[in-house]
C-alpha cells in the first residue's frame, strides 16, 4: 500500500572534505579523514538507492559512525571533550522547513542530524525500526540547541517515534485481520494505535501551522479511522447486545465520516513530503463497506429478533490489548573504529591548521535529496508493509 502512510522528505546535506591540512600530522591521522569522507558520501548514496536494503543501511551506517566517534569521544583517557569535535561545520536542512539549512560546527550535531536520516530511512523502508535509540542520546549534549520546530527539537523527534510506533502497529492489524483473529482482539489494537495517532497529533500541536499542518491532518485521519475499527459492533452483536451494537456502528459511521472528511483536508492542505492517498486504498475502503453492511444487517435483526432499545450514547470503550502490540527494536551505537587510537588522535594538532588555510573557504550548496520513486506494489487491502 504504497499511498497508505504520510511521509515527509529526507533531510539535505553539503559535502564535506574533511581535508584538515596541517591538523592531520600523520599518514594513520590522513587516512581517518579520509575515510570519513568516503564512508560518509557512501552512507548518503543509500539514501537515494532504489536497492538498499537494511543490512546495507546498517553496514554503512556503522563504517560512518564508528569513524565519527573518533571525533566525539575522549580518546586520551581524559573527561575533557574531544578536540576533534568542533573542528568541522555542517549543514542540515529540517524535513519540515524545505531546502533552508541549519549549521553547527560540532560533530554531535552531525551524528544526530545523519541519525535522523537513517531513522526516516527505516520508515521509509517501511521498517519497523524506531528512531529513538538512533539520535537522542546524543542530542542534549549539542552546545547550540534545536531551534524550535527543526528536527532534533523534542516535540519534532517525539512526533516521529510514536508515528513510528503506530504504523507497525497498523502492520500488526493488518496481520491480525487477514489471519482473521477475533475482532474483540482486532478492535483492541485498533484502539492502541488511535491512541498512538492523536499522542503524535498533539505532540505537534504548538507547532507553527505553516509547517505542521499537512502532517497532522494525516495523524488525526489515521486516528479517526482506527477510532471506527474500534466501533464495529462485531463484538457486542455476537454477544446477543444488538442496540449496544447499533449505536456503537452509528459511532463508526461518524468517525470513518470524519476520516473521508479528513482525507479530502489533508489532500488539499499544502506542507512537507509526499501526499499519501489512504482514502483510495482498498484497506480504507474495506471497512467503509464492512460498517455499512453490518449496521444494516444489525439494524434488521433489531427489528424482527431483538427488539433492543439502541442506547442515546455510545458504548465506553474498554479495550487494552494484552498482546500483539509492536515493540521498538533497540539501536546501538558501533563502537569506535580501531582505527581511532590515542596514538593517531595525538597526531593531530589544532595549532597548525590555521596558518595553512587557503583563504575563505567556499560555501557548499546544499541540494535536495532525490528519493527514489518506487513503484506501487499490489495492493491486497490489508497488507501494510
Amino acid at each position: 500500500m504504497a499511498h497508505w502512510f504520510h511521509r515527509n522528505p529526507l533531510k539535505a546535506t553539503a559535502p564535506v572534505s574533511f581535508n584538515y591540512y596541517g591538523v592531520a600530522g600523520s599518514p594513520a591521522a590522513n587516512k581517518i579523514c579520509n575515510d570519513l569522507r568516503t564512508t560518509r558520501a557512501r552512507l548518503l548514496d543509500m539514501f537515494t538507492d532504489s536497492t538498499c536494503n537494511p543490512d546495507i543501511m546498517k553496514n554503512a551506517t556503522d563504517a560512518y559512525f564508528s569513524l565519527l566517534q573518533g571525533f566525539i569521544a575522549a580518546l586520551d583517557g581524559t573527561t575533557q571533550e574531544n578536540k576533534m569535535r568542533f573542528i568541522q561545520n555542517f549543514k542540515w536542512t529540517d524535513t519540515l522547513h524545505g531546502n533552508t539549512p541549519s549549521a553547527q560546527q560540532d560533530a554531535i550535531f552531525e551524528l544526530a542530524s545523519m541519525a535522523f536520516n537513517v531513522a526516516l530511512w527505516y520508515t521509509k523502508f517501511a521498517s519497523r525500526l524506531a528512531g529513538k535509540e538512533k539520535s537522542d542520546v546524543h542530542v542534549p549534549r549539542l552546545i547550540t540547541p534545536a531551534e524550535k520546530g527543526k528536527d532534533l527539537e523534542p516535540r519534532v523527534m517525539d512526533a516521529y517515534i510514536i508515528q513510528s510506533q503506530a504504523e507497525a502497529q497498523e502492520v500488526t492489524i493488518a496481520r491480525a485481520i487477514e489471519l482473521k483473529h477475533n475482532a474483540s482482539l482486532i478492535a483492541a489494537l485498533a484502539f492502541e494505535t488511535a491512541n498512538f495517532y492523536q499522542k503524535a497529533d498533539h505532540t505537534l500541536n504548538t507547532l507553527d501551522p505553516e509547517y505542521s499542518s499537512k502532517w497532522r491532518k494525516y495523524l488525526q485521519l489515521k486516528q479517526q479511522f482506527y477510532m471506527a475499527y474500534c466501533y464495529h459492533g462485531q463484538t457486542l452483536l455476537a454477544s446477543d447486545k444488538c442496540g449496544e451494537a447499533i449505536r456503537s456502528l452509528q459511532e463508526a459511521e461518524k468517525c470513518y465520516s470524519r476520516a473521508e472528511a479528513l482525507c479530502k483536508e489533508y489532500r488539499h492542505t499544502s506542507g512537507p513530503g509526499a501526499t499519501a492517498k489512504p482514502s483510495e486504498q482498498l484497506f480504507f475502503l474495506k471497512l467503509g463497506g464492512l460498517i455499512k453492511n453490518t449496521l444494516e444487517k444489525c439494524q434488521r435483526e433489531n427489528g424482527f429478533i431483538y427488539f433492543h432499545k439502541v442506547p442515546a450514547e455510545a458504548p465506553q470503550l474498554e479495550l487494552k490489548a494484552s498482546y500483539g502490540l509492536a515493540e521498538p527494536i533497540g539501536f546501538e551505537m558501533p563502537p569506535v573504529s580501531e582505527q581511532c587510537t590515542p596514538e593517531v588522535y595525538a597526531t593531530f594538532d589544532l595549532t597548525k591548521g590555521a596558518k595553512n588555510d587557503k583563504g575563505k573557504p567556499k560555501e557548499e550548496e546544499v541540494k535536495p535529496v532525490k528519493e527514489p520513486d518506487l513503484k506501487p506494489q499490489k495492493d491486497t487491502g490489508c497488507v501494510l508493509s
